[in-house]
């Protein structure tokens, strides 16, 4: 079994998410106390995908979060560098044109979709500003991006609470439904290390975007960070 470090190299991180495929959202149920149900619609509602439109969903895993936009009639290219991930998709969701690919290196051609979302994924990228980059090349003018992603409590008490959950409580509750409890314990970590609310924000508006705004979400555990591309 695999375990990432935080220096996030990607064929370590490929292979960690490799090895949790099969009960990846399952396990991502148990640990978020099904909150991660209602973060996807969130999700869904800001990215508000239309009929015709093309939407990509990057660390699109097993293509569980990219559903919510093919019944908006839009079309959805989920996208993933994990191949065990795109193959336990494959068996579930046969029709989904799954995709393999590099955040920082996409196989897209240039201002190719109207919106562009990663959700739980960013912070598993080598190079964050290069995805974010990436992520502004393949997106038509006047088109968005929606990143939601794992970040820090705004009220001082229940970050303290909620980073002993990740340290503490996480691991133990990871061994009991995940096939590699070792991967959630880095993830923990690169939780607890992922920049602030603010901070992304400025990463954003540094690759490009403008119109750059957030909203927290279950008091800040999760972040909705979207953008526009100029005209």
């Amino acid at each position: 079994m695999t375990r990432a470090s935080l220096d996030k190299q990607p064929h370590e991180v490929a292979s960690m998410f490799d090895d949790v495929a099969a009960n990846y959202d399952l396990t991502n149920d148990v640990l978020s106390l099904g909150q991660d149900r209602r973060w996807r619609k969130e999700v869904a509602k800001a990215v508000d995908a239309r009929p015709a439109e093309r939407v990509l969903d990057l660390a699109a895993g097993t293509g569980t979060s990219s559903l919510p936009f093919t019944r908006t009639g839009a079309y959805v290219v989920p996208c993933d560098f994990s191949l065990g991930m795109l193959r336990e998709g494959k068996k579930r969701h046969p029709w989904l044109p799954l995709t393999a690919g590099d955040a920082t290196r996409l196989p897209f051609r240039d201002d190719s979709f109207d919106a562009v979302t990663i959700s739980f994924g960013l912070r598993n990228v080598q190079d964050t500003d290069q995805a974010l980059r990436e992520l502004h090349r393949v997106t038509k003018p006047g088109g968005r991006v929606v990143i939601c992603e794992f970040s820090h409590p705004t009220w001082a008490p229940f970050r303290t609470v909620y980073e002993e959950y990740l340290m503490r409580a996480l691991p133990p509750v990871a061994r009991a439904v995940s096939s590699n409890p070792d991967a959630y314990v880095y993830l923990a970590e690169s939780i607890r290390s992922w920049p602030e609310q603010a901070d992304l924000a400025g990463m954003l508006q540094k690759a490009g975007w403008s119109k750059v705004a957030w909203r927290n979400l279950s008091g800040g555990i999760v972040a909705l960070h979207r953008g526009t591309k100029s005209q």
